[in-house]
C-alpha cells in the first residue's frame, strides 16, 4: 500500500469508523487518565476495582466486566518493553483494524456485540479453568486476587473473526498467529499455561467460532447480489433485512 492510500485511510478512519474511533479516543484518554492524572496508589486501587479477578467476579461482577473494557494494559512509549509488542496486537491490530472492519461489515452494534461478547465469554470461561486449576492445586492461590483488566480478550476475539477479511490463501496462516502468539510470553504452571494466555486463546476459539459458514452469514449485514441482469425486487423487511 502507499504512503497516499495509507494517508487517504488515515484521514476517512473516523468517518469509516466512527464508533470504533471513539472507543479507541476513550482507551487513550483513560490510559493517560491512570498514567499521568492519578497517583500510583488511586491508579492501583482503581485497576484492582475493574480487575476480572475471581474475588471481583463475586463481589461486583457487572462493573468488573465493563469497567475492565475501559483500559488497555500495556505501553504506547516504552518500544523496549516486552508489553509494546503486545499493544500494538491488542489495541493496534484487535481494535484499530479488526474491530474497525466489523464495524465497516457488520455495523457498529453488532460489532461491538461481538466484541462485548468476547470479552466476556472469555472472562467467564477462563474464570472457570482458573476454578478447576485451583482445585488441582495447578495455581497459587493468589490468583484470585490477580490484577487482570483490560480489552484483550475482546480484541484476541475481533483479530479471530477478522481471518474472513484476508485471502482464502491468508486465513490458515492469520488464524493459527492469532492462537499462538500468547504463548509467546506464557509461563506453565502443571498442564496450563498462566491463565491470561489460556484466557487469550479462549477468545480467540471464540472469534474463530464466528468464521464458521452459519454464523458468519447470519452476522454479515449485507445483503447479497442478485444476480446479474435480473430485478432483485423489493428489500426484504424483519431481523436480517433492511430497516
Amino acid at each position: 500500500m502507499s504512503g497516499r492510500r495509507v494517508l487517504d485511510a488515515l484521514r476517512s478512519y473516523p468517518r469509516r469508523s466512527p464508533v470504533t474511533f471513539g472507543y479507541v479516543c476513550l482507551l487513550l484518554l483513560t490510559h493517560a487518565w491512570v498514567l499521568y492524572g492519578l497517583t500510583a496508589e488511586r491508579a492501583d486501587e482503581l485497576l484492582r476495582q475493574v480487575s476480572t479477578n475471581l474475588d471481583n467476579l463475586a463481589d461486583h461482577p457487572v462493573s468488573a466486566v465493563l469497567g475492565s473494557a475501559l483500559f488497555f494494559d500495556g505501553t504506547l512509549t516504552d518500544v523496549t518493553s516486552l508489553y509494546f509488542p503486545a499493544t500494538v496486537i491488542t489495541l493496534g491490530l484487535g481494535v484499530c483494524c479488526a474491530l474497525a472492519w466489523a464495524e465497516r461489515r457488520w455495523g457498529p452494534l453488532r460489532a461491538f456485540g461481538v466484541f462485548l461478547a468476547g470479552h466476556l465469554g472469555a472472562t467467564l470461561l477462563t474464570a472457570t479453568v482458573i476454578t478447576v486449576a485451583l482445585r488441582q492445586g495447578w495455581y497459587a492461590d493468589d490468583v484470585r486476587r490477580a490484577l487482570d483488566y483490560g480489552i484483550s480478550y475482546g480484541a484476541q476475539t475481533m483479530m479471530a473473526a477478522a481471518t474472513l477479511a484476508l485471502p482464502r490463501l491468508a486465513r490458515l496462516p492469520w488464524a493459527l498467529f492469532v492462537v499462538a502468539w500468547p504463548f509467546g510470553g506464557a509461563e506453565w504452571a502443571g498442564p496450563l499455561p498462566d491463565f491470561t494466555t489460556v484466557g487469550h486463546v479462549l477468545a480467540a476459539v471464540l472469534g474463530l467460532l464466528l468464521v464458521l459458514p452459519p454464523v458468519a452469514r447470519r452476522l454479515d449485514r449485507r445483503p447479497a447480489p442478485a444476480p446479474e441482469g435480473r430485478d432483485p425486487g423489493p428489500r426484504p423487511h424483519g431481523r436480517y433485512g433492511a430497516r
